[in-house]
Formats: C-alpha cells, structure tokens, sequence
C-alpha cells in the first residue's frame, strides 16, 4: 500500500452522514482538504492584512501582490467592467485551487484537485456564470460569440459549427487540464520515492543507486510547487478569458 501511487486519491470518510436521494454526503478527506484550504487562505489573509500598515510588512506585501496580480489578470483580460463584476469571482477561484494544491504537497494530505469532480464543478460553475451572464446583458446578441465578425459567408457554416463545439468543450478541457496535471504530477513523484526504500533495502550497490530516485525525487517537489501556482493561474486566466466572452461577445 505504501508504494501504491494511486492510493494517496483513495476518498476515505471521516464523519459518516446518512444519504440523501442515495448520495453520499459523508464529510471525508476531500472535504477536510477544501475546507482547510479556505480556513488557511482567509486566516492568512485577515492576518497578513489587520495592520493595514502603510509600509508594509512581509505578509502584508504577499497578501496585497496576490491582489494585485490577480486585480491585474482580470483587468488585463476583461476589462475594468469585468474587475467590477468579476474578480471576487476569480480571485476567490484561484486562492482555493492555489491553497488546495499547496496542502495536497505535504505528506499524507489529500489533494483535492486530483478529484475530476472538484475540477468539473468548478468548470461547470465557471461555464454557467458565462452563460446566464452572457444572455443577461447581451440578450441574443450573445449568439454572436458563434459568429465572429469578417468571416466571409461562405465558410461561416463550418465556423459557427467549429465555435459552437469549441465552447460546448469548454467545461472539459478547463477541468481536465487541471485534474490530469495534478494526478501526473502526484502519481510521479509517488512512483520516484518509492524506488529509495526499495533500492535501500535491496542493500550493496543498489543503496548507492537510491541517490539518483532520491535527488529526482527532490526535483520533482520543486517542480510540483510550481505546477501547484501555475496551474491556479492558467485557470484563473482562462476563467476570464471566457468571461470577457461573456461581457463582449463577438470581439
């Protein structure tokens, strides 16, 4: 079991709660991880932010460049209107992925983000916002999303066709290319630890060789906390880009 890769995204309940409509409503480790990462994300920063300091201390200065680096994604890529309607949104999207990836590196913690239906939901959250929103403030002139302007008439059946099953796709790709990076990410570095006791054990030369999996190893995890921001980032990004498809359809 210890040096099975896929048991560390084992769902396990912690607090058994009866079913509703025969789902399962048991507070497990997943939910553990996700709420820990909200405690920890807004414990931090009503910390960091109490002084409110006007030279700034070390935790002040992180809390206000994780504002200001996400204030400026949204505005980069939505606009202003979209900093006034959205980046509550967003923001609070790419603490928890952020927190949650973080959690999920220290041993024997659970990663909730390596679940494909913590991704989905967030995604199809995501798609929904930029539907209802879309139509609420464009009307039917949202439809123009699947028909960019300058499109000579002749193709624009076969673009239509393409934008339409683009956007449809969405949900998918935007929840899978987190999920997947995670549970690779995980898996791999599982798969390299294992090799250290194994070859230590195997004794002689083979524990002279346990220095390579273990340096290996070490890479990884630094790889791994990397992966853990850019993969919060590039779905926070990609939330706005469709957003702003949402306030500006057709441009």
């Amino acid at each position: 079991m210890s040096n099975d890769p896929i048991h560390q995204f084992h769902i396990n309940p912690i607090v058994e709660l009866p079913s509703i409509a025969g789902i399962d409503t048991s507070f497990t480790n997943a939910s553990l991880m996700m709420v820990a990462g909200v405690g920890a994300a807004a414990l931090f920063f009503n910390w960091a932010m109490r002084p409110a300091a006007l030279v700034p201390d070390r935790a002040q200065v992180v809390a206000e460049s994780a504002y200001g680096f996400v204030h400026g994604m949204v505005k980069d890529t939505a606009g202003e209107e979209g900093v006034k309607k959205f980046f509550p949104f967003v923001f609070t999207l790419f603490l928890f992925i952020f927190m949650a990836n973080l959690l999920g590196m220290f041993p024997y913690f659970f990663t909730p983000t390596s679940q494909i239906i913590v991704t989905a939901a967030m995604a199809l959250l995501v798609f929904a916002t930029v539907i209802i929103v879309g139509f609420a403030k464009n009307g039917l002139k949202f439809l123009k999303l699947f028909a960019p302007s300058g499109v000579p008439w002749y193709i624009m059946p076969l673009v239509v066709l393409i934008e339409i099953i683009s956007f449809f796709s969405r949900p998918l790709s935007h929840s899978v290319r987190l999920w997947a990076n995670i549970l690779a990410g995980h898996i791999l570095l599982k798969v390299f630890a294992s090799f250290v006791p194994m070859l230590i054990a195997a004794g002689g030369f083979f524990g002279i060789l346990s220095i390579l999996p273990l340096g290996m190893t070490v890479a990884l995890y630094g790889l791994e906390f990397l992966v853990a921001f850019l993969q919060a980032y590039v779905f926070a990004l990609l939330t706005c880009i469709y957003l702003n498809d949402a306030l500006h359809p057709g441009h």
